[in-house]
């Protein structure tokens, strides 16, 4: 809340001696005005029956008001000018003090209270600048957090990776050794050894091939390629790439939505490995579900599109951490049942280049990953239903 500058003690005498000496100062003009203006009248006659005569014809108002003091009338006028000049200086001499405070509070901000805000209600012109010292403060805070932000997942990014990597890379050096001391005693213990080291090594290339795609589509320099495309088909052309793995699991793909055609406009590769991401994890962990529902649906100016399963219910407490990096919903770290951890953060990463939201909504009876689409690129939405994972992370 703003408040007005408080003025110390000696800042207070400076603005009375200031006052004091102007009145003294003007006083002493006003006094030499009138002792000349006086002499001048008093030395020449003609001046003098000239003003005699002004006074004479000169009248105001219906009734002939003649005014006769004409020194009256300069007097009040001097005083009126005196007040004008007496404010003038005070008021110059306050914005200079309004000044000096806006200074020092500025120099206690840059000695590193950042916390520090300047709350002076000052004169206008000196409110602006105010006002962009305020706004530069929060500027450089919000982007000394961002740093220690992005320092901090950089960190974290380090010791996942190290830690997803050094689990297989043991695994493998361990067997390889094994094979190197020719510690198996059949052909087929040597080709399980490698089997398993092979599996391993499989693993570090998914892992590595999903970090450099989620390093991809974070850097700021990751363009779209947009095309016009029927969203529908899109799902249908998925759906009928899992129908075989989708069997085996005894698992049906249906594809629903309107208008058909739906036409957009989005980077098709991308948003293919979007829902390829997000099918399958369905497959993956939808336990004891039968369906995958692909629904896509036009409202408005963007596109609704639901994936969705009769699985198993991800837990509330982890929907608000679904789309972390190098999160799993089991607490085994696993690399056969939790992947990489990165394909939802992936799939976050290329809804937000395309100016849309993705969150997570589960039930007992169905679990859906819910996107939000513009219609074209460039255009950017807003999640105004408050359905973020964080706040159904909070739902619990």
């Amino acid at each position: 809340m703003s408040e007005k500058v408080k003025l110390t003690g000696k800042e207070k005498s400076e603005l009375w001696i200031e006052g004091i000496v102007t009145v003294i100062l003007l006083l002493m003009l006003n006094f030499a005005l009138l002792v000349l203006i006086n002499q001048m009248i008093a030395h020449n006659p003609g001046l003098e029956n000239a003003i005699w005569g002004v006074k004479t014809n000169l009248t105001f108002g219906s009734r002939g008001f003649h005014l006769w003091s004409w020194s009256n009338l300069f007097l009040a006028l001097m005083a009126i000018a005196d007040i004008i000049v007496v404010y003038w200086r005070l008021a110059r001499r306050y914005r200079q003090m309004q000044m000096r405070h806006v200074i020092a509070e500025l120099h206690f901000i840059a000695d590193g209270h950042l916390d520090h805000r300047i709350k002076f209600e000052v004169n206008t012109e000196l409110q602006k600048v105010v006002s962009s010292i305020n706004a530069l403060v929060d500027s450089t805070v919000n982007s000394m957090a961002e740093e220690r932000r992005i320092e901090q997942s950089k960190d974290e990014l380090i010791t996942n990776v190290s830690h997803d990597i050094r689990t297989p890379l043991t695994s493998i050096i361990g067997y390889l050794g094994l094979i190197e001391d020719h510690q198996y005693r059949s052909e087929e213990e040597l080709l399980k050894y490698t089997h398993t080291a092979y599996l391993k090594a499989k693993q570090m290339k998914v892992l590595v091939e999903d970090l450099f795609e989620y390093t991809k589509v974070k850097s700021t320099t990751t363009k779209l390629n947009p095309v016009r495309f029927n969203m529908i088909a899109m799902l249908e052309q998925l759906a009928a790439s899992f129908e075989l793995e989708a069997h085996k699991k005894h698992m049906r793909i249906l594809v629903s939505g309107e208008p058909d055609p739906l036409m957009m406009e989005a980077d098709t590769e991308k948003l293919g490995r979007v829902f390829n991401n997000l099918i399958v994890n369905a497959l993956k962990y939808g336990q004891g579900g039968r369906h995958i529902f692909l629904d896509a649906q036009r409202i408005g100016s963007e596109v609704v599109v639901k994936v969705s399963n009769d699985g198993a219910q991800i837990p509330n407490d982890a929907l608000s951490q679904l789309f972390d990096r190098f999160y799993r919903v089991e607490e085994s770290r696993s690399q056969e049942t939790g992947g990489t951890g990165l394909g939802l953060a992936i799939a976050q990463s290329i809804i937000a280049l395309h100016g849309g939201y993705i969150y997570a909504d589960s039930s007992p009876e169905i679990t859906s990953f819910v996107i939000h689409l513009p219609l074209k690129v460039g255009a950017s939405l807003t999640d105004n239903k408050n359905k973020s994972n964080e706040e159904a992370g909070k739902s619990k």
